[in-house]
């Protein structure tokens, strides 16, 4: 452990921090060991190592945080870091600083804490490799395969001014595979990724092989695929990836930052109706190596289970410290930040929807006209209005009851309140999607997990290049 991050150092820096008052204040220290390796045309084409290093300390007041970080952990760059913090507050004439005594206390543990820090890059390279092959040999009309490969490793100590000092040892591990493929008339392109917060022997079970060829599957799916009809029509969303619609049509709306100040279409609205009530939303920081799991948050609170809504009413928002004191309700473990250069705020961790009852073939058996989106290849949204668009990555046409022909450039247009108020099944096949996905908010970015069941959505605007 640096140094800086000794025990009674930390305390003297929270200390420090509070010389002029304040309410709160945390000292945020971070080591961050990066590896990553990218294959384009059969060969490795970047690959880089990087540690980062560094402290962020923070004083809150009132609404306002006083903020300041240091990649220098001398003990007087930490200490001008500190006071340059504390002049958010000017509650008291600067004085004396007086050390916080701090209390170690144990993280729950979510993931593997014991991960190695070991590298290997002639096992990453065949990795790499082998998703290649394996995506080439699936079908000849691959013409292209990028691969990327990222191991981190995020070590974090979190001292506060309430005398709690917690550590978190976070490993990090992507594996995605982009392929495309041509029959020289139209292309097509699949994506596939995967990987959470465990080590690399996970890809012994999920094999690089397996990313390949799912990856190919799609490619060659869309490049049969037929132009996407245009128009309102039923949406079957897929179980898993589908979760990205749940997490940006609904999901930005729920954080307690935007409902504080009156931005979300769900602002002073907890206990009213909000959605059908088939819809049950979850958000999660403590799901076995999930990639939006966190022993703790980076305000140092335990990751939690939250409901948020519950048979289509709304329970609550996700909390970090400064919106939750401000709001009279405890935090719910949901305070983020990109790293030590950066202030937390109120985010997703693995935000999901339970199983319902119906399985899929009923789903499917009562769609007259619709659009299955299988997979999602982006989108966005407008949190204060609620308004999406999302790309399809995989979708299908279902007639009469049954899947027919694969689909290309269908975009689904909607608005996150009405769809989920239009929600009329709900799949028994609940998953969250091994996909790795990183939520951005206020130019900070940081991974997540989305997850649902096959969920049908009675009416939708398709965007496509076909009408009728």
């Amino acid at each position: 452990m640096p140094a800086a991050f000794d025990e009674a150092f930390l305390g003297k820096l929270v200390g420090r921090a509070l010389r002029h008052g304040g309410e709160f204040a945390d000292v945020f220290c971070e080591r961050r060991r990066t590896l990553s390796y990218r294959l384009q045309d059969g060969r490795i084409h970047e690959a880089s190592y990087g540690v980062t290093l560094g402290v962020g300390i923070r004083v809150v007041v009132g609404e306002s945080a006083g903020f300041a970080c240091s990649d220098d952990l001398s003990e007087s760059a930490l200490t001008k870091a500190a006071d340059a913090a504390s002049l958010i507050a000017r509650a008291v004439p600067a004085g004396e600083a007086t050390p916080i005594d701090l209390s170690p206390a144990r993280a729950p543990s979510f993931y593997d804490g014991n991960s190695a820090d070991a590298i290997d890059a002639r096992r990453y390279v065949a990795m790499l490799e082998a998703a290649d092959a394996a995506a080439r040999r699936y079908d000849p009309r691959v013409v292209a395969v990028n691969a990327q490969l990222s191991d981190e490793l995020q070590e974090v100590w979190i001292a506060t001014s309430e005398g709690r000092l917690v550590r978190d040892y976070r490993p990090l591990i992507t594996f995605g595979v982009q392929v495309v493929a041509s029959d020289k008339h139209e292309r097509g392109s699949g994506y596939v990724g995967d990987g959470g917060r465990t080590s690399i022997e996970y890809f012994d079970r999920e094999t690089p092989e397996a990313l390949g060829e799912e990856a190919a599957r799609i490619a060659a799916i869309n490049v049969a695929a037929i132009p996407a009809p245009a128009g309102e029509m039923e949406m079957i969303v897929g179980a898993g990836g589908g979760g990205v619609l749940l997490h940006e049509a609904v999901g930005h709306g729920l954080e307690s930052d935007f409902n504080r100040r009156g931005t979300s279409l769900y602002s002073g609205r907890v206990g009213e109706r909000v959605a059908s009530e088939l819809v049950t939303i979850f958000d999660d920081g403590n799901l076995r190596e999930e990639r939006g799991s966190l022993n703790v948050d980076d305000e140092g609170v335990p990751g939690q289970h939250k409901v948020l809504v519950e048979n289509g009413r709304l329970l609550g928002y996700m909390q970090d410290r400064l919106n939750a004191r401000l709001m009279g309700v405890e935090s719910t473990g949901s305070g983020r930040r990109q790293s030590f250069r950066f202030a937390p705020q109120p985010r997703m961790c693995n935000t999901y929807m339970p199983s319902g009852d119906a399985t899929v073939e009923e789903i499917v058996a009562s769609t007259q006209r619709g659009i299955y989106a299988k997979s999602f290849a982006g989108g966005q949204v407008e949190i204060a209005k609620g308004d999406f668009v999302f790309m399809v990555g995989e979708g299908y046409l279902v007639e009469h009851g049954k899947i027919t022909a694969p689909v290309r450039n269908a975009t689904i247009i909607g608005n996150g309140p009405d769809a989920m108020m239009k929600v009329e099944a709900v799949g028994n096949d609940g998953r969250l999607a091994r996909r790795h996905y990183t939520c951005g908010k206020g130019g900070q970015y940081v991974p997540v997990g989305v997850g649902m069941p096959t969920v049908k959505i009675a009416s939708i605007t398709v965007g496509g290049t076909q009408h009728g």
